[in-house]
């Protein structure tokens, strides 16, 4: 057998999240939680909940860690971050790759789960025609179950899409030989951040989507800046095509739009997620869902059946993994104790990883619209910032929109180096209700690219000098003078 670059990580990552010969324990008479699904949401709703000192099942399917740790967020960040470097060779990133997925892998690993108390099965989970949850002919009973199975890749009805083997996250990452052209499928977060990685590594990237633009959830000009760097790497936007039909030529496959045909060896699918529901038999368990198998949620991430709770990528609206890490914290506290956490109280952020990063945070401007909420709009641009400006990346900017009338914070988009850690403090201001104004209060460390939350707290702090006020601020210099 061909041992390629870093299979042992492979082998070593596997065994600690999926063992092979792994004996499922007998079910308990009555557990107080079982949790479905150990991504991010299942993970962290079950060992809390055995911290407690309940007791609680898991159940897995496929691997421990979900698709953030082997099909997600590890393994493209490690990507990223290692191709930042241009002596970094294709073997090299995904060694990298497959060593990062294999160190942490030790956390999410079943044996860790079952130290804490947690009982393990692997193996797919269904609901009977009873209603009751079993797993390998078991049958696990419990006072709350949670559904955590996350998402899947959204398969579209494109002609010859079936039959010609394209990748998806769940494939690509699993490379063994570098592809000379990928078209890539989808021009969001994954679309963008893998075309980054894979024209870095010098692979002839052609970038795919029904949009006008790329990123196009996000503010117009943080798509613009990130357009601009993906053509500066090198990669063929080809914006507004719809994919008529993929052919399977001989060492590769064609994609046809209404505008043109392009040959390459290798098409990603990037184009969205699907909750992995289908085969849970929910509607015998009175679980309701909406067209694309997303289950419904309250509030308090109850679905109608109020013994059964959901968290995480297959509950309608939720998309990260730290989403799925605070849901999982108000699910363990509503469904073992008082049922009063709410997920309404939270801002999410987010980001995509490419250079220069798009981080968000609240509804786009088109939602305020369309809502009817009048806003202000305050902005700083990075060449503003001294920290920027000896690093020499000043194409960015921080923007902020608050209610109209009042420093309360609705949204911000920041585009530029470390625009995700920069969103926190934004983000930290939002989920504790406190103003743009509050911002002045706090001090930065000069020169930082933080600084842009000081230049914004005093632009809003301008308008607050009303002529009225200007004018007697006047006269009191006058008359101390």
């Amino acid at each position: 057998m061909t041992v390629y670059p870093g299979q042992q990580f492979d082998e070593l990552a596997k065994q600690l999240v999926f063992p092979s010969g792994y004996q499922n324990p007998i079910a308990k008479s009555h557990y107080h939680l079982v949790v479905v699904g150990a991504g991010p949401a299942g993970l962290i709703a079950s060992i809390s909940a055995a911290g407690l000192g309940a007791r609680v099942a898991l159940i897995e399917s496929r691997f421990m860690g979900g698709d953030c740790l082997n099909v997600g967020c590890v393994p493209s960040k490690a990507l990223l971050e290692s191709t930042k470097s241009e002596t970094c060779s294709f073997d090299e990133a995904f060694e990298w790759l497959r060593e990062i997925r294999s160190t942490i892998s030790e956390h999410d690993s079943v044996e860790r789960y079952k130290q804490a108390g947690v009982d393990v099965f692997l193996g797919t989970a269904n609901f009977n025609e009873h209603g009751e949850l079993t797993v390998e002919e078991q049958v696990l009973r419990a006072r709350r179950v949670a559904l955590c199975v996350g998402s899947g890749p959204s398969i579209p009805s494109i002609e010859g899409l079936e039959s010609c083997n394209v990748l998806t996250n769940e494939t690509i990452f699993d490379l063994r030989v570098q592809p000379k052209s990928l078209a890539i499928l989808g021009a969001g977060p994954i679309g963008c951040e893998l075309a980054t990685v894979f024209s870095r590594l010098g692979s002839e990237v052609h970038l795919f989507d029904l949009a006008g633009r790329v990123l196009p959830q996000e503010y117009p000009r943080a798509s613009e800046l990130v357009e601009n760097a993906l053509k500066d790497l090198g990669v063929t936007l080809h914006l507004g095509s719809e994919i008529k039909k993929i052919s399977t030529l001989e060492g590769g496959k064609r994609i046809s739009t209404g505008k043109a045909e392009v040959a390459v060896q290798e098409v990603l699918l990037a184009l969205g997620r699907r909750p992995n529901t289908d085969e849970l038999g929910l509607d015998r368990a009175g679980v309701i869902t909406d067209s694309s198998g997303a289950i419904l949620v309250d509030h308090r991430l109850r679905t109608s059946n109020k013994r059964i709770y959901a968290a995480g990528d297959c509950v309608q609206g939720s998309h990260f993994t730290h989403q799925a890490d605070m849901q999982a914290r108000v699910l363990v506290q509503n469904s073992l104790f008082l049922p009063s956490a709410s997920i309404r109280k939270f801002e999410i952020p987010h980001c995509t990883y490419t250079s220069p990063e798009v981080a968000s945070i609240g509804p786009s401007d088109r939602e305020l619209n369309l809502n009817g909420i009048e806003f202000d709009e305050f902005e700083v641009g990075f060449s503003e910032l001294d920290r920027a400006r000896v690093a020499n990346q000043v194409d960015g900017f921080a923007r902020v929109l608050t209610k109209k009338g009042n420093d309360s914070i609705l949204s911000a988009t920041i585009v530029g180096k470390d625009a995700g850690e920069q969103i926190s403090l934004v983000s930290l201001l939002m989920n504790n209700n406190m103003g743009l104004s509050k911002a002045g209060n706090a001090v930065f460390s000069y020169p930082t690219r933080s600084e842009f939350l000081r230049k914004l707290s005093d632009a809003y702090n301008k308008t607050r000098l009303t002529p009225r006020i200007d004018k007697m601020l006047k006269r009191w210099l006058k008359w101390t003078g």
